[in-house]
């Protein structure tokens, strides 16, 4: 185990010197705020600095790295897994301010982007020239590319067009002794030794701290359509996915929400959902006018042949929009129905999609729990939500038990542990259970090469002797 040093006043005085005294925090009530994340656990850290440029990243890191005091790099905080909390204490170094640059390059097809930059925003520069940057987290309204980049974010979009890894060729990367580094450039093809870029990307800030991003851009789309099927079978909604990627059609997005998603939106914000049905699966075509007219009725076709009571498909935008709607406001809407919600992502491949919806149903009744599955059902990465409340102790034991038997299920058939919310401090205990003691312990190899102080974000993605899953206050 690494040993840190203390945080101490004059540590303080020195970091002053670094920034403006305006963006170096270290009230009480400073430290508060950026104890959490969107996940489980309050750990204040020593000091909060808020960077503007890289030379300031620099010359923090290379702070920490002579004092031996752990550096965590942080966002907007919607982290699920606990990525950004500073587990060990130290320095928490805000990214948000570090948002000045998004180039939109049109000829080499590219955006240029600044960790602080918020997603939501790349989608709108790139739309307005025509493009698209595809990878489109629930959360890019409010989270930063930097998160993205750390956690390597998925969405709903991951079916068709992958993940936020396959649209970065290029970085500026702080090393944890300081260094500034460039990986891969501007263009698609870079075949230049190890690719660091890739290893980076989902690092979750183990390896070092990304200061820029090129990001590679597609065309726009030029249509898209959109139907919604309604099922009285979670399972046969299931088996109807399978089918249309059979039928070697690819959609750009297959979403699935189970009756306790759409009781829960039906309560929150009425929709319209049929209340009574166990599964709606919303399916979203883009590409040629022509070609994807054709695939949306082999779609309906599938759909009802896989015996769903209802297939509707929107005939403007307005309707296209009312039926994402309701699937946009199942997180809020199960927020609401206990205090405590439990949002865990595992993946399994696609032809175990009707039998994980069967053993997710079975542990929803073994532990008596609101368990709440949706998610993006067409790439086979499905969020099991339970709600829960935290002043419970014995529904939280269950819920730990639950989340357990989850993670077990994705490995046993086949998934693995996250598709997309990353492993944190949240499900670290079980990392080796899926890679096995070799695969954890290269992982741990180059960690340590790049890292030998453990200084850049510890206590993250290796679990700790003896530490597991804990959702009570025992922690």
């Amino acid at each position: 185990m690494p040993q840190y040093n203390a945080f101490t006043p004059k540590h303080l005085e020195e970091i002053v010197t670094l920034l403006e005294p305006s963006r170096v925090l270290h009230q009480t009530h400073d430290l508060l705020s950026y104890s959490f994340d969107a996940s489980f656990g309050t750990y204040p850290p020593d000091v909060v600095v808020q960077p503007i440029s890289t030379e300031e990243v620099a010359a923090v890191v290379r702070f920490a790295n002579r004092h031996l005091i752990p550096v965590t790099p942080r966002g907007h905080s919607s982290c699920l897994s606990g990525g950004p909390l500073p587990v060990k204490g130290g320095i928490v170094m805000d990214c948000t301010k570090m948002n000045r640059t998004l180039n939109i390059d049109e000829e080499d097809l590219v955006a240029v982007v600044s960790p602080g930059v918020i997603t939501a925003h790349i989608h709108k520069a790139a739309e307005a020239k025509g493009l698209m940057y595809p990878p489109d987290p629930s959360s890019s309204h409010i989270s930063t590319i930097g998160g993205n980049l750390a956690e390597n974010s998925g969405g709903p979009r991951g079916l068709k067009y992958g993940v936020t890894k396959d649209y970065v060729i290029g970085l500026e990367v702080v090393t944890p002794q300081g260094e500034i580094i460039r990986t891969g450039g501007r263009t698609v093809k870079n075949v230049t030794g190890y690719d660091l870029t890739k290893l980076i990307v989902g690092s979750e800030g183990t390896l070092g701290i990304i200061t820029e991003a090129t990001l590679r851009l597609i065309p726009k789309p030029q249509a898209s359509e959109t139907l919604m099927a309604v099922f009285d079978d979670l399972v046969h909604a299931g088996r109807a996915i399978s089918s249309i990627l059979a039928a070697l059609i690819l959609p750009s997005k297959i979403e699935i929400m189970d009756q306790a998603s759409i009781a829960a939106v039906e309560n929150y914000e009425p929709c319209g959902l049929p209340r009574d049905a166990e599964a709606i699966v919303l399916i979203e075509l883009d590409g040629h006018p022509a070609a994807i007219g054709h695939e949306i009725q082999v779609v309906r076709e599938l759909c009802e042949r896989m015996k769903a009571r209802e297939v509707k498909v929107a005939q403007d935008d307005s309707e296209r929009n009312e039926l994402w709607r309701g699937r946009k406001l199942v997180s809020p809407a199960i927020a609401k129905i206990k205090p405590t919600k439990i949002s865990e992502d595992i993946t399994v491949p696609k032809s175990k999609i009707p039998e994980a919806f069967e053993r997710l149903k079975r542990i929803r009744e073994k532990y008596n729990l609101h368990l709440v599955i949706f998610g993006h059902a067409g790439d086979g990465n499905l969020h099991p939500n339970i709600v829960a409340d935290i002043r419970d102790q014995e529904e939280m034991k269950r819920a730990e038990l639950a989340v357990a038997e989850i993670f077990q299920t994705a490995i046993e058939l086949g998934g693995t542990l996250s598709g997309e919310h990353g492993i944190g401090t949240m499900k670290a205990p079980f990392l080796e259970s899926e890679l096995g003691a070799a695969g954890v312990d290269m992982m741990k190899r180059i960690k340590q090469a790049w890292d030998p102080n453990d200084i850049m974000n510890p206590g993250k993605i290796f679990a700790e002797p003896g530490q597991r899953l804990v959702l009570t206050d025992e922690r």
